[in-house]
């Protein structure tokens, strides 16, 4: 039977809850314990477990989306099950039947009591006046903690154990109490900050849902007259409910009124010296003797977690308390249309083409010698990437697969071999494009790409000069990186990254030597280009370069 999921109430303040993302889609499979979601409160981002096992049938609220506590957040049952009665509003209707119910009850009570008061109205009035002051008129600054809806179902909670104290000092975020719900037993934070005045729910007791769980305030606040058989201020959410009904006491609302003013006073007079950091971090952080002032927080909004604390370094000389002071300040450039499509293009290759990556060290001693004798004629000079645009294009010609373009309805394989040069200009990369690179020779492809290069910089290159590619090559050699990689410059299949040359000790011939090494790595698009058609590349590749003369048989 499929079971529904309300947004739960996971503060004691809470009224609607904000879906940040959802762990799980419709038609997972959904087993006891699992994240559902991550439920933004108006405390705190909290994940949300899942007590029932099943299939997730429907979810109610979107990313992103806002909905009242009680709102209709998912249905988890048996796969293909029918739950149309669900969302045709079969469970509502019994909730409105429910609510017609409860209204007539109110309305009965309503004129009972009306009934008694003109019958005794001295006595009524006697004994009201003392109440009100009971449950509306605390001291300034204590907060009202009850018992937290901790799941969807939970109508009554037992305190499994306090973690503190009446008399202690608390802190936001510090955990109070363990509650064991009708689900599991789940630790309970403090959303205020002071000191535990009153326990109104022993260990081992259990209570109702709103019940007066404890009260938070100034230490010394005489909390005496506050009653912990009732609650001595409704939750927000019951006084949202029960404001409409009760038409005989119209002072609660300035009341509600002039309570909320005071506690947005006072939260944002505090918030400029709150240190927010989670409990565990907290904890780390008092058993090592380490001050939260002087953590830097990498959690969201700054929070302090457990990472923080275990990398955390005081500063030498006894200067941890040292603060430095200075300007927060941004300089906004606004994206040219070239930094627009740039973004765009690389975001979309990123997260559409399944990427992976294959990289192999290559011997450049014999590609070394072979420019070295090439440029010996003053009238030549040719550089490696020349030499690599080469090596790839004839290496494409012998695995075609690696030259193609992936569509919804067939992959093409280009039969002509156009190599994109990669090019760093001020706006960001422009891949100038070889036409039927594999025919050029290196003095061709030299003189190409200074040209194509010459013109990217200067921003005089032609539509027609940056498009056709089937294939890209990603140089940053001549910068000192050894070792990177490439965003596919879609619609190619791949693109390889170069780095730089440099001299360390190898192996050759059983013998340990110093030689000259070369680093490149090969992002393929999985969908056209299987593991092995990529390793065979590169060991075509790995011919052509560590034997330059192969290339010009």
């Amino acid at each position: 039977m499929a079971e529904v999921i309300n947004m739960p109430r996971l503060s004691d303040t809470m009224e609607e809850g904000t879906v940040a993302s959802w762990l799980k889609k419709v038609g997972d499979d959904v087993a006891e314990g699992d994240i559902l979601a991550e439920i933004e409160t108006d405390k705190a981002t909290m994940e949300f477990e899942s007590f029932h096992e099943g299939v997730l049938l429907h979810i109610g609220i979107q990313e992103g989306e806002t909905a009242k506590v009680d709102s209709l957040l998912a249905i988890i049952g048996e796969k293909d099950e029918d739950i149309s009665g669900l969302l045709d509003g079969g469970s509502s209707e019994s909730s409105e039947a429910d609510e017609k119910d409860a209204e007539s009850k109110d309305e009965g009570e309503a004129e009972e009591s009306t009934e008694n008061r003109s019958d005794d109205k001295e006595d009524d009035d006697s004994e009201e006046e003392p109440s009100e002051k009971a449950e509306d008129d605390l001291p300034e600054g204590v907060e009202i903690i009850t018992m937290p809806r901790l799941s969807d179902t939970m109508e009554e909670g037992t305190v499994a154990s306090w973690l503190k104290q009446e008399g202690d000092a608390v802190e936001e975020g510090d955990i109070l109490a363990e509650i064991e719900t009708d689900k599991a037993t789940m630790e309970f934070e403090s959303f205020y900050s002071g000191t535990l005045l009153k326990i109104g729910i022993s260990e081992g007791e259990t209570a109702k849902v709103d019940a007066l769980l404890a009260i938070i305030g100034p230490k010394g606040t005489d909390v005496s007259g506050i009653s912990t058989k009732e609650k001595p201020k409704a939750s927000k959410s019951a006084e949202k409910k029960e404001a409409p009904k009760k038409e005989a006491a119209p002072k609660e609302t300035p009341k509600k009124e002039v309570s909320a003013e005071k506690k947005e006073e006072k939260t944002s007079s505090s918030d400029s010296k709150r240190i927010f950091a989670s409990p565990l971090a907290k904890k780390m952080a008092e058993d090592k003797g380490i001050n939260l002032s002087q953590v830097n927080g990498s959690g969201e909004n700054g929070r302090i977690v457990k990472s923080d604390i275990e990398n955390y370094q005081p500063a030498a000389g006894g200067a941890a308390s040292y603060q430095p002071v200075g300007e927060e300040s941004f300089e906004e450039v606004t994206n040219s249309q070239m930094r627009k499509t740039i973004a765009k293009r690389l975001g979309e290759s990123k997260f559409t083409a399944p990427h992976y990556y294959l990289t192999i060290e290559l011997d450049m001693d014999n590609a070394i010698a072979s420019r070295t004798a090439i440029n010996s004629d003053p009238d030549v000079k040719i550089s490696f990437n020349d030499m690599i645009v080469k090596a790839c294009a004839m290496a494409l010609r012998k695995h075609p697969q690696v030259n193609s373009t992936w569509t919804n309805d067939a992959t093409k394989i280009a039969k002509h071999i156009h190599i994109g040069v990669a090019v760093a200009v001020d706006e960001g990369l422009v891949v100038p494009v070889l036409k039927f690179a594999d025919q050029m020779t290196f003095s061709q492809i030299g003189s190409h790409v200074k040209e194509l290069a010459g013109k990217a910089r200067n921003k005089k290159l032609t539509p027609d000069e940056m498009q056709g590619s089937t294939f890209t090559v990603s140089n940053l050699g001549m910068f000192g990186i050894k070792e990177f990689t490439s965003i596919i410059n879609a619609p190619n299949s791949a693109i390889l990254s170069v780095g730089a040359i440099v001299q360390k000790p190898v192996v050759k011939n059983g013998a340990i030597a110093i030689g000259n090494t070369m680093t490149v790595t090969l992002a393929c698009d999985h969908r056209t280009v299987d593991g092995a058609t990529g390793a065979q590349y590169l060991q075509t590749l790995r011919q052509y370069i560590e034997n330059p003369v192969t290339m010009f048989v």
